[in-house]
């Protein structure tokens, strides 16, 4: 092998992939959206593995069960899409959902809102009650913050990307 040779296969190797220049999603972008849907999965699997607990309260329209179910579906959606395209409008959906998430969980566990409209009184002043209510929390909470830092990240490199092409 010549010494030209070797020196431009450590360039090509040294260059980012086609792809990656043009989707502007690094490797620290693409490992936040998959540990931001690993936590999102999580979310999902808890809300789907306890919406059973939670039977429709009297004379409400919106059962705690079907919340449950409806938010593991959101939490699934959002970490497919990030995974396939972690774009700042995914991020930032990532982060209210996750966001939306925890924070109702932290509130009717310490606050007793009662019923709001359609929704029942979510109060559980427990963090025993349900088995994965506390593993839940955590992934939200971690969902949140990763996401913010993935929806900068996405956004500082859409602006580095103008800022190249003009």
């Amino acid at each position: 092998m010549s010494d030209h040779a070797t020196s431009e296969s450590r360039t090509e190797h040294a260059r980012p992939a086609a792809w990656l220049l043009r989707s502007r999603v690094g490797p620290l972008q693409r490992a936040l959206a998959v540990a931001t849907a690993v936590l999102l999965g999580i979310d999902a699997y808890v809300h789907l593995h306890d919406a059973h607990f939670y039977a429709p309260a009297a004379g409400s329209t919106i059962g705690e069960g079907n919340l449950f179910r409806a938010q593991a579906i959101v939490a699934v959606i959002v970490a497919v899409a990030l995974l396939i395209r972690p774009h700042p409008v995914v991020w930032a959906v990532a982060v209210l959902v996750t966001a939306s998430a925890v924070g109702a969980v932290l509130l009717y566990t310490y606050v007793d809102v009662g019923a709001l409209g359609p929704l029942p009184n979510l109060y559980e002043p427990t963090w025993a009650a349900a088995p994965g209510k506390l593993a839940s929390a955590v992934a939200e909470g971690l969902g949140t913050l990763l996401a913010i830092i993935g929806f900068v990240l996405s956004v500082r490199a859409g602006v580095r990307a103008r800022h190249v092409r003009d």
